[in-house]
């Protein structure tokens, strides 16, 4: 019903900047939020951002240096990292949760993108 596709992964120093884009299709459902986790090699996965309503959420170890912003036009949310830090790396996945037609939430995930910081 939803499908998600990431891009903008890749390689990058300690203190650059990177920014992921997720861009949903699919009919059938409406989106009621999406966000951004990670994660890293023998690590759980937890949550980075997220956007819902209007507002945003973020893990305290991203804040002020992490911004998640969408454009409605284009079906895409994306997730600006800043300042960022070899404890960043990780396999960062797109999420959607979205309301079917019958009222039933289901959560959706992108494919996933490497993040490497490292100099």
């Amino acid at each position: 019903q939803v499908q998600l596709v990431e891009s903008g992964g890749g390689l990058v120093q300690p203190g650059g900047s990177l920014r992921l884009s997720c861009t949903a299709s699919g009919s059938g459902s409406s989106i009621t939020a999406m966000g951004w986790y990670r994660q890293a090699p023998g690590k759980e996965r937890e949550l980075v951002a997220v956007t819902s309503g209007g507002s945003t959420n973020y893990a305290d170890s991203v804040k002020g240096r992490f911004t998640i912003y969408g454009d409605n036009a284009k079906n895409t949310v994306y997730l600006q990292m800043s300042s960022l830090r070899p404890e960043d790396t990780a396999v960062y996945y797109c999420n959607a949760r979205a309301r079917s037609r019958v009222g039933i939430y289901w959560d959706y995930w992108g494919q996933g993108s490497q993040v490497t910081v490292s100099s």
